[in-house]
């Protein structure tokens, strides 16, 4: 369809050229405030960089433990093709709606007057709620790598190698988020090209392991084992239910296949954003799903012997299978751990970028809802830089938030599970409403984009409606037993607190004051 149908006459002609997203976001009730800059490109990497290639690498042994190869091989194939369904449904209304609010503003709009407020409401929080916990999965992931790193360059944990304390691992953690911080302040170009660098980064990286890891391992496993191999590790795990483990075995993947929306957070900075940010959404979802699967394969054919990878006797303690496999094929051909320490550092590098392109998310998230009023001491956090034109304080609030939600890595082994999980309820969550909403509306009230989906639009919108539903409620479960303290899965208890909080808010007083996106242009 022509972009063209995004103008309208209450556009004033100046008779100076305007992009077609700013024309667009003016008849949406904004005017532009963002450097309008970043390209089609720019853009893909931003997205590809925040999904991040190596994302759920730390989740990669604890889900092997659930099925073996099974569940981590043909779970990446399955939750893939359902996560096409979600990408469309949201690029379909991203092009219609390409506006930094993104999520909550489509929501607002797409649930009508009646309904708008409180959905808008809930949305903006379930993202903002989602993306920042991202961060911190980021974080955590960054810092874990990064200790293993460290354990292996000094000698391993068989021959005394150096394993951070959680007080030093607490450190690394926060000094990514502080990192973060200052970049997304004052280094937006910085930012940017961080962004694009990481694309290829990931690219490459992840070739380097499709392509040499299993030339490299001195044993390759079979088709057989990798396609077909079934084996619970109940010692491990506790749970001797097939389907329930089959169930957590897909963790990996779903864990992995989010964050592709931060395309849209850039609309209002990406030029020809109504085509561009639709295409940015879709190729990120394309390129690592395409990419992940030969890394998920080339990881599981390298695997030397299936028995050690947990032992807490070998080089990382049984503590980080990835790492393991890595190590063992290099040292099993060279008699060196070096070339596994080399792949750990180009994963680590995925993950600086990605928690960097989360602040961003999160930063431009806060920096909308307070557009609108919905955040307390909104006139703080909606502020931008005088210089740099980025909202700075936005950043700063989504990057101590980040660095709070880790504190419980000081006192308990579980933190990780409780921060993806509330990261995949909330981020994936909030995907769920607009998608809803796009689902049940009047084709008449819908003003398509240049990227429409025709009469495919509700029917892909219900596909990806019912799977987020069944994605999300999973990461609600335990995934280990029996429960204990250490081993109990604490997302629904922090979910449920912001909710709580969230919505008594409402219903005390947000519901006053509170309509959803507040035009600042007429």
């Amino acid at each position: 369809m022509d972009s063209n149908r995004l103008s309208t006459a209450s556009v004033v002609e100046t008779g100076v050229d305007i992009d077609p997203a700013e024309r667009r976001l003016n008849e949406l009730g904004y005017k532009q405030e963002l450097k309008r800059e970043v390209s089609l490109f720019k853009c893909v990497g931003f997205a590809f960089s925040t999904v991040g290639l190596f994302s759920p690498i730390i989740l990669y042994g604890p889900s092997f433990a659930y099925t073996g190869p099974v569940g981590l091989v043909w779970g990446w194939f399955i939750v893939s093709f359902f996560t096409g369904f979600i990408g469309l449904a949201l690029a379909e209304i991203c092009s219609s709606f390409p506006t930094t609010g993104s999520l909550y503003f489509w929501t607002a709009h797409l649930a009508g007057p009646r309904y708008g407020p409180l959905a808008s409401w809930v949305c903006a929080w379930l993202e903002i709620v989602g993306i920042i916990a991202g961060a911190g999965g980021q974080a955590y992931s960054g810092a874990q790598v990064l200790q293993y790193i460290v354990l292996l360059s000094t000698g391993t944990n068989k021959d005394g190698g150096y394993f951070a304390s959680r007080g030093v691992f607490y450190s690394i953690y926060f000094g990514l988020c502080l990192i973060w911080a200052i970049l997304n302040t004052f280094a937006l170009k910085v930012v940017a090209m961080i962004d694009v660098v990481s694309l290829y980064w990931q690219v490459v990286g992840g070739a380097l392991i499709i392509i040499l890891l299993p030339l490299i391992a001195p044993v390759t496993q079979s088709a057989e084992y990798v396609f077909t191999h079934f084996e619970k590790s109940t010692d491990l795990t506790g749970i001797n239910s097939t389907p329930y483990a089959l169930v957590l075995s897909l963790l990996f993947s779903q864990y992995a296949l989010l964050g592709y929306d931060a395309a849209a957070h850039l609309t209002e900075e990406t030029k020809n954003a109504a085509r561009n940010g639709p295409m940015a959404i879709l190729a990120s979802i394309g390129l690592i799903c395409f990419v992940g699967s030969g890394v998920v394969l080339s990881l599981t054919f390298s695997i030397q012997d299936p028995a050690y990878l947990f032992d807490p006797s070998n080089e990382t303690g049984g503590g980080f299978v990835a790492g393991q496999i890595l190590y063992d094929a290099f040292h099993g051909r060279y008699g060196s751990g070096t070339g596994a320490v080399v792949l750990l550092c180009v994963i680590w590098g995925t993950f600086f970028a990605g928690g960097l392109s989360s602040i961003t998310s999160a930063a431009r998230v806060v920096y909308a809802l307070s557009r609108d009023g919905g955040i307390p001491g909104s006139r703080v956090w909606k502020k931008l830089h005088p210089v740099y034109k980025v909202p700075a304080n936005a950043v700063w609030l989504s990057s101590v938030i980040t660095a709070l939600i880790g504190l419980p890595v000081l006192g308990t082994n579980v933190a990780f599970t409780a921060i993806t999980s509330v990261c995949t309820i909330g981020w994936v969550g909030s995907y769920a409403i607009p998608i809803f909403f796009r689902m049940i509306m009047s084709e008449k009230n819908f003003t398509p984009g240049p990227f429409h989906l025709g009469k495919a639009s509700r029917a892909v919108c219900m596909v990806a409606f019912l799977w987020i539903c069944y994605s999300t409620s999973v990461f609600l479960l335990p995934t280990l037993y029996p429960l204990t303290l250490e081993s109990f899965n604490y997302a629904p208890v922090a979910l449920g607190v912001v909710l709580a909080f969230v919505m008594s808010w409402w219903i005390l007083d947000a519901r006053k004051w509170f309509s959803g996106p507040v035009k600042n242009i007429t």
